[in-house]
């Protein structure tokens, strides 16, 4: 069992068997998990899932979204979450005060893909800011994957706690090997999910997009927007977009310039997808004819002047630019004629 499924922990037991009882709850779980991945919105789907999750793996409150790895002296940083049964800014707190001295945190990013467990005290050396992070959010008992996110960029993790301390309330390993094994299926559901916004975007990969709702609560964030966002955005703490942004999305389809790139948003029914391009990816999105009528508009001409050097119809031209346009991610003569700039 322990090489079917890998676990570290304080105190590691000698694997366990399934119940036929727990089997057959385990296998309605991802009946009802596939149900759910093709049926809720993104934002919905994590939530749901972990509601999913909680029917045989018993747990006080949660914690999943993106996180950067540490990198060098830099601490690793929590870019989007969501949560059962902690406080709004538990994210942000995590960020401003533990980030840097969560072993247990490192221990997971560390360990890509494995189940990492811990409780029944912390060990002697953890810092007092941890210490007092973990008894002000009552987290004595942990249990945590983390797990890459092919081309996003960053990496997506679930975290579970008990509040209660003692052995008792540590997570078994039956327990252990259901997370792991749940937590492949939400991974693989996630993922695919996230292939087919991207698909539909005009996103290259998922480095280059990201998703919310109007409001600008993230349910996707690639690596790209977050670096970008962070750069252009003093003391953005990820989740939710920054003002700025959330500003345009109500003039969607639309895009914004920041920090010396350019941010698509367009709507995809109740979402927002919003997409990170540059200059040449964005011009080989125009076919040649429609590149040609937007750099004759750019340029002072009227609909029935390029209709005539081109020997067109107003209407095609109209069409022409219509598309330019969205290719290219602007919505007004000013921002064409920047996308068009050499």
């Amino acid at each position: 069992m322990r090489d079917q499924h890998p676990s570290i922990k304080t105190g590691c037991g000698a694997g366990a068997a399934v119940p036929p009882p727990v089997y057959l709850a385990f296998s309605g779980a991802l009946l009802a998990l596939g149900e759910l991945a093709r049926e809720a919105g993104p934002q919905q789907f994590l939530h749901e899932s972990l509601l999913i999750l909680r029917r045989f793996i018993g747990f006080d409150s949660a914690w999943w979204g993106e996180v950067s790895p540490a990198t060098g002296t830099r601490a690793p940083r929590n870019l989007m979450h969501s949560s059962i049964g902690l406080s709004p800014d538990f994210a942000q707190e995590w960020n401003q005060t533990v980030a840097a001295s969560d072993g247990f945190a490192r221990a997971s990013m560390d360990r890509l893909g494995v189940v990492v467990r811990e409780g029944g005290g912390a060990p002697p050396d953890v810092r007092q800011e941890m210490v007092a992070f973990v008894e002000r959010h009552g987290l004595r008992t942990v249990m945590a994957i983390t797990d890459e996110l092919p081309g996003s960029g960053l990496l997506f993790f679930v975290c579970l706690y008990r509040n209660c301390a003692g052995t008792r309330s540590r997570f078994s390993d039956l327990e252990s090997m259901l997370f792991h094994a749940f937590s492949r299926h939400l991974l693989q559901h996630w993922a695919y999910r996230l292939a087919d916004m991207r698909a539909a975007s005009k996103a290259t990969s998922l480095a280059s997009l990201a998703v919310s709702d109007m409001q600008g609560r993230l349910s996707f964030l690639g690596g790209g927007v977050g670096r970008l966002l962070g750069s252009a955005c003093d003391n953005w703490q990820g989740t939710i977009l920054p003002a700025k942004v959330v500003d345009g999305l109500a003039r969607a389809p639309c895009s914004i310039a920041l920090a010396g790139s350019r941010l698509l948003l367009d709507r995809s029914g109740p979402l927002a997808v919003l997409t990170l391009v540059d200059d040449a990816t964005r011009a080989s999105r125009v076919s040649p004819r429609e590149l040609s009528a937007a750099m004759l508009y750019a340029r002072g001409h009227s609909y029935k002047e390029i209709a005539r050097l081109m020997g067109l119809t107003p209407a095609t031209v109209r069409s022409y630019l219509k598309s330019a346009y969205g290719s290219l991610g602007v919505s007004n003569k000013i921002e064409l004629l920047a996308a068009l700039a050499p």
